[in-house]
């Protein structure tokens, strides 16, 4: 089964958060994905956090993680699933995570506790990293 990483799963390894080690982990022994959409969120925070823009290439690079383009089934799907995620708070970004993980039949690996929320409703499986 692949593992599709949200933005918080990477974020988590980056700046050495709870749980980073059982990322770290999964990105080393299983297949695992993220959206083009959540990527430009680890990116985006990075940047805020001071990280210099033009570093950020190498650092995405060194994370050896599949960047799936957001294509137009994942933008119909996160369009699909907006009435059902709304209520749990989800973004944009968490919907083309959470398309690519249906699209994909795979399991979202997340910190974000809302998704265990929408986990029925989207039949996705819900990694929870702490």
């Amino acid at each position: 089964m692949i593992h599709v990483m949200d933005s918080s799963a990477i974020l988590a390894i980056l700046r050495g958060e709870p749980g980073c080690d059982y990322v770290q982990e999964l990105l080393d022994s299983e297949a695992c994905a993220i959206s083009s959409v959540n990527m430009a969120e680890v990116g985006s925070k990075l940047i805020d956090y001071g990280l210099p823009p033009e570093e950020f290439p190498r650092i995405a690079r060194q994370l050896q993680i599949d960047i799936i383009d957001f294509n137009t089934k994942q933008s119909i799907q996160s369009a699909q699933i907006r009435k059902i995620t709304r209520t749990a708070g989800l973004s944009l970004g968490d919907r083309a995570c959470v398309a690519l993980t249906q699209l994909m039949q795979g399991c979202v690996v997340t910190s974000d506790r809302a998704w265990l929320d929408i986990s029925e409703a989207t039949k996705i499986k819900v990694l929870m990293i702490r």
